[in-house]
């Protein structure tokens, strides 16, 4: 089984978020005096109550499963593991300002990702199975994001909020055998990360890196297979990095 928690990765990464916001409160009393010098580019864009961009991402995508009851009378399975594969993101981006240090956004985004659990079968882990599925996703975050002061044309910030998946690839996969676990079309994450606005002449550059938390069981339960009575049920999880072109 997987055995990373929840909890676990809520503090590995929250714990970050947690001091990178606090670093950027700081760094904003530090300069809020010094709001336009050097800040040449910033300027225009300041300007503006909202705009709109694209984002390109790359992601590596995984499940968190968790085992049930009946996992102990197995006598084939032996081991449950998530095996994260990678994909990509493509989307477009909203962005309204809220005052002068928040940001409401909504990013809709074509996201390709591939993700596999994993069944050993024997002590060694040299005679296993993989539940694969190759997804494509229709997301619709919305965010809240908390921006410093610029300097120079660059603004640190800190991001948060939920995000709505559906797996538009689903259909496909559950016309396969019935010997395979299936996966929930429908999916509800939260999300938070960090990145930093660079401002050129006619352009935000804005690279972030987000980690997204299932909240919701993706488990289809099938009473007649093996592969799916071991599980109690399958959370999913996944880390982006993007690159936001906004104006």
């Amino acid at each position: 089984m997987y055995t990373i928690n929840t909890r676990r990765l809520l503090h590995l990464f929250g714990r970050k978020v947690a001091i990178l916001f606090a670093f950027i409160c700081a760094f904003n009393c530090l300069y809020a005096q010094k709001y336009d010098e050097g800040n040449y580019n910033f300027r225009q864009f300041n300007q503006k109550s909202y705009y709109f961009g694209i984002t390109l991402g790359y992601n590596t995508s995984g499940y968190k499963p968790f085992r049930s009851k009946d996992f102990i009378n197995s006598d084939s399975i032996l081991q449950i593991e998530s095996v994260n594969g990678p994909g990509f993101n493509l989307g477009i981006v909203t962005n309204l300002k809220i005052g002068n240090n928040f940001d409401l956004r909504f990013l809709p985004t074509l996201s390709f990702a591939e993700r596999s659990i994993r069944y050993k079968r024997n002590a060694s882990g040299t005679n296993f199975s993989d539940r694969r599925a190759e997804s494509v996703f229709v997301e619709m975050p919305f965010h809240l994001r908390y921006k410093s002061a610029p300097f120079h044309d660059i603004r640190l910030f800190v991001i948060g909020g939920v995000k709505y998946a559906f797996d538009v690839a689903s259909e496909a996969r559950a016309r396969q055998a019935e010997t395979l676990v299936k996966i929930a079309p429908n999916d509800f994450s939260v999300e938070y990360g960090a990145g930093m606005q660079i401002f050129f002449p006619f352009f935000i550059f804005s690279p972030e890196f987000k980690v997204s938390h299932g909240i919701g069981n993706i488990l289809i339960y099938n009473p007649n297979l093996e592969e799916s009575t071991v599980l109690e049920k399958v959370l999913s999880r996944s880390f982006t990095i993007s690159l936001h072109f906004e104006g």
